[in-house]
């Protein structure tokens, strides 16, 4: 089979297309014939070496994958072939609370990843996927859109009425606009494209801010809310811009850490505890959690926003294109 193998920390310079071994189901695993692959930012900095230096070279790179189990090892009897699912981003995370081990099952940063032609993955780690979806669309799910679902639902309980307030157009923060908008919740989305925040006002997005023309985008949105602030921020720049997001919450509101875009750094935590703020990291989430978003995204019809699709040789050209910033959305690899 084909499959590419990240062979030196060099970017998308450092991915070769190879001819691989076929995976042979070890105990408890199934066989999945990939379709697609979607990339994160985490992907890009796994290929630069920024995610983990020490991460062992080569390696199949990419966390999120959709397609059909083609075979499974005696025993498993949770899927079947023929079954359409997608790899939960950690394997391991069932259910519960998360812990150093199953942290350690996440793909493409750790252990092999998805972007290749057939991949062995344990099969209490794959979900099935909602039938309106495609390969395409449900492989932007087990990062981006989990992530979202978790910051928002499961430990963010958003409720009807409550604003949220989300940074930039990527994969996460479409995915939180789109579940809040049929959680009944107000969103308010930052940008620094006005023709992207035209695109997020269609989606769903009550309000846009740019960035670059309104600097100071959280006195905005507090102006937004009366003086008030936000209900939730989906904290997505990291220290660049978490000082400016603890000005933006409400007091007593909530700012769920998700990336790092612009960098580390220091914050000075004096806000977080003056205005009684919850401030929590999210990474990822469980099987559980996905399955759940699976529900809703059926119930609701949820249509993933993908904003280009690269054929399978051209994986390189799709990680360079996530590097420029140009996307509104989700990057997809059609795998075959």
């Amino acid at each position: 089979m084909r499959g590419y193998r990240l062979h030196a920390f060099d970017g998308a310079a450092g991915l070769r297309l190879e001819e691989l071994p076929d995976p042979v189901p070890g105990p408890g695993q199934a066989i999945v014939h990939v379709r697609a692959c979607s990339l994160n930012y985490r992907d890009l900095l796994v290929a630069k070496g920024l995610y983990n230096p020490k991460l062992m070279l080569p390696i199949v790179p990419l966390s999120d994958g959709a397609g059909e189990v083609v075979a499974v090892a005696d025993g498993v009897s949770r899927v079947r072939p023929g079954d359409r699912v997608a790899a939960a981003f950690m394997p391991g995370w069932v259910e519960g609370p998360p812990s150093d081990a199953k942290a350690r099952s996440a793909l493409g940063g750790g252990g092999a990843g998805m972007l290749a032609e057939h991949v062995a993955i344990d099969a209490e780690g794959l979900v099935k996927l909602p039938a309106h979806l495609s390969f395409e669309e449900a492989a932007t799910l087990p990062c981006a859109g989990v992530t979202a679902w978790h910051a928002l639902i499961t430990e963010g309980a958003l409720r009807p009425g409550e604003t949220i307030l989300t940074q930039g157009t990527g994969g996460v923060s479409l995915f939180a606009t789109q579940f809040a908008q049929f959680a009944g919740a107000r969103v308010i989305i930052t940008s620094s494209r006005d023709e992207k925040l035209e695109r997020a006002l269609a989606l769903g997005a009550t309000e846009g801010i740019n960035y670059k023309t309104r600097t100071d985008w959280d006195a905005r949105a507090r102006e937004l809310t009366g003086g008030v602030g936000v209900d939730h921020v989906v904290e997505l720049g990291g220290a660049g811009t978490l000082a400016r997001s603890f000005k933006a919450v409400r007091t007593g509101g909530r700012v769920t850490l998700i990336g790092v875009l612009s960098g580390g750094g220091e914050v000075n935590p004096t806000p977080a505890l003056m205005k009684n703020l919850r401030v929590q990291g999210i990474y990822v989430g469980s099987r559980a959690m996905f399955e759940e978003m699976n529900r809703a995204i059926s119930l609701h019809q949820v249509r993933p926003v993908v904003d280009r699709v690269f054929e399978f040789g051209q994986a390189a050209e799709a990680l360079s294109y996530l590097e420029s910033g140009a996307h509104f959305g989700k990057i997809v690899v059609r795998v075959s």
